[in-house]
């Protein structure tokens, strides 16, 4: 008890003040911001203006939405005001009756408005409608009417771009709480668990991770390392309708196998997994992230079991447990686990002496019958 104790009161107030920054959250989101960016890079954003709308937040979107359709039914009003302006058809300049306005009924600016919105969404109401007369209000109408459906096909197609951009989907796709080590099979391994919240599978789906090392206090980014996860069943083309423990064995290669229960929570490094999938419903590529640091990895633990089985014979996937760990007997490091092996298998093989000679003894008989 007094193990659990200290160990909790180094982790309660120790932990904090050494805890480093992530380079990736917990729900995937990437800590990095960049500083002293030049102009002209910045206006590189502007050319990818496709990419730009995409990425703005929603209440940027939206204002930029309703700010392009009001704007231009404002702007083509003022210049439909002009043409009336420029071709006296206003009530101030008194036409006479046989009088042919370049549209009919504009009286003034607000109703040079409503003939503009009117104009650029097809409404038609058929009161507002332009004549022969002059060719300035034909040329001006056809212009307008090609910017309103250009303007209307970027905004719309943004704004269902954005809806249904599968990153929305990995918000389904939840990690455990914690990673945990612990035997498997015999190995060493590293687990995580991931569950998908919806029936509909992710087609396709691999899981891999890197590992960040900050050596010697230096934050080198790119200094990354490869780890392989796998399920029983392989790491490709996951079969994803319940939640699933992936593994990673910790042999030879792996960045875990010098590192032990008590120095594991001195390291710093970063974990960070990731699982790729295509969308089954769009047919669109998704990447879920999340990161594990080393006071989020637990030594000696396994996940508790959330599949059961009920009485009508369905599987029934507890999500209360789904991040419950439970203790268990552990090997103190990699290096151990495999030492003891070897030591095993030496025993059982054995070995010959070449210096052992045999000596014969020739026995005696003493006793007389």
């Amino acid at each position: 008890m007094f193990k659990h104790l200290r160990k909790w009161f180094v982790t309660r107030f120790f932990g904090r003040s050494r805890r480093r920054a992530r380079l990736v959250s917990k729900d995937g989101r990437c800590n990095i911001e960049f500083g002293n960016v030049e102009a002209q890079s910045r206006l590189i954003f502007f050319v990818d203006i496709w990419t730009t709308v995409l990425d703005l937040k929603w209440r940027y979107k939206m204002t930029i939405f309703i700010t392009a359709f009001l704007g231009s039914w404002f702007f083509f009003g003022l210049l439909w005001y002009v043409v009336a302006y420029v071709h006296k058809d206003l009530p101030e300049f008194h036409p006479p009756a046989n009088h042919t306005p370049c549209v009919e009924h504009i009286n003034g600016l607000t109703s040079a408005f409503l003939f503009s919105l009117e104009t650029q969404v097809t409404i038609g109401y058929g009161f507002r409608c332009v004549t022969e007369q002059c060719g300035t209000a034909i040329f001006l109408l056809i212009f307008q009417s090609i910017l309103g459906v250009i303007i209307n096909s970027f905004m719309c197609g943004a704004i269902l771009a954005k809806i249904s951009r599968p990153k929305k989907r990995a918000k389904t796709i939840t990690f455990s709480k914690n990673a945990v080590i612990s035997k498997r099979g015999g190995k060493l391994c590293l687990l995580i668990r991931v569950a998908n919240l919806r029936k509909s599978l992710l087609i396709g789906s691999h899981i891999y991770g890197k590992t960040t090392i900050t050596p010697e206090g230096e934050t080198i980014i790119l200094d990354q390392i490869n780890i392989n996860f796998v399920v029983d069943a392989g790491n490709e083309n996951l079969f994803f309708i319940s939640p699933l423990t992936i593994y990673h064995v910790i042999d030879h290669t792996s960045p875990f196998f010098h590192m032990a229960a008590e120095t594991l929570p001195q390291q710093d490094f970063e974990l960070v997994v990731f699982l790729d999938g295509t969308v089954e419903a769009t047919s669109a590529t998704c990447q879920v992230r999340t990161s594990y640091v080393p006071e989020e990895v637990l030594w000696g633990y396994r996940f508790a079991p959330i599949v059961s089985k009920t009485k009508e014979g369905k599987y029934r996937v507890d999500f209360h447990n789904f991040s419950k760990t439970v203790e268990v007997e552990t090997p103190h490091c990699a290096m151990c686990l495999y030492n003891e092996k070897d030591a095993r298998a030496k025993m059982k093989r054995g070995y010959d002496n070449p210096n052992f000679v045999l000596s014969e003894v020739n026995e005696t008989d003493d006793t007389k019958m």
